[in-house]
């Protein structure tokens, strides 16, 4: 059985726990523009940035110092980020390798594009990354683990934003029969009841979106609705034995309430 820990804030996790394995996992979708890419929504910022001498906020050299403190508190194995603009994809991210991620994976494709790194110091990646629509797919092995037959997939997913419930549903349905494909070429022990699989990024929907509820339910059908239109025209099934636990909502306040994914 595998232990999900979600902190509500971002700080310092955890040491490992000696002789039990771990692999722990950050995720953010970074907004363009980065530094080439001149795109920008002010919906963002909340009053919108009206004063001029508030302009700097918004810039990529202010947010990326911002970023890089927060994952050079987190430490993480894994960081997933999203909304990469590839033209400078190297000098953007550059300050991940000062931090110890030395291994990386930049979706292939498009101009909003997930990217993945790691820490090669701790985990190793079992078999080239597979690109599947608007999903990265990574598989990792733990390097103090070496007896260890199981493996750490990570989904990196974007998926569709606006009046696309049927393709969301779709990609997220890709991305997990695409991992499964992965575990059985890696000869992984019935993955579809042992699978160690972590699915992250931005959703574009939470509990109304098909996708999750994909995820969370083990199934979405033709009476599902999305935008008050269906997201599929038949039951497609979770090819998992159990569904899966969203671990942001595991985490309850001290008020009772839950901590769901944020825009900050």
């Amino acid at each position: 059985m595998v232990s999900i820990q979600h902190l509500i804030s971002p700080a310092s996790l955890p040491k490992p726990v000696p002789g039990v394995p771990s692999l722990s996992v950050v995720s953010y979708n970074v907004l363009l523009p980065n530094s080439a890419d001149g795109w920008w929504n002010f919906k963002m910022y909340n009053p919108p940035l009206a004063d001029e001498k508030d302009w700097h906020i918004s810039s990529w050299d202010y947010r990326r110092d911002l970023l890089r403190e927060k994952l050079r508190t987190m430490d993480a194995d894994v960081v997933c980020l999203q909304e990469i603009a590839p033209e400078s994809f190297e000098n953007d991210f550059g300050f991940m390798v000062d931090l110890g991620y030395d291994g990386v994976e930049l979706y292939k494709k498009g101009r909003f594009r997930p990217a993945t790194f790691w820490k090669t110091s701790h985990c190793t990646l079992a078999t080239p990354a597979v690109h599947k629509d608007r999903a990265l797919l990574t598989a990792f092995h733990l390097n103090d683990f070496p007896n260890d037959k199981q493996h750490w997939f990570v989904a990196n997913c974007h998926l569709q934003a606006g009046k696309n419930g049927p393709r969301r549903l779709r990609q997220m349905n890709e991305a997990i029969r695409g991992v499964l494909t992965l575990a059985k070429k890696l000869k992984e022990p019935e993955p579809e009841k042992k699978i160690r699989l972590i699915v992250c990024g931005d959703m574009n929907g939470g509990q109304e979106c098909g996708a999750i509820q994909y995820l969370e339910k083990g199934f979405v059908d033709e009476t599902f609705l999305e935008d008050n239109e269906p997201v599929s025209t038949s039951r497609k099934d979770l090819p998992l034995a159990t569904p899966m636990i969203d671990a942001t909502a595991c985490v309850k306040r001290s008020d009772g309430s839950g901590s769901p994914p944020t825009m900050v």
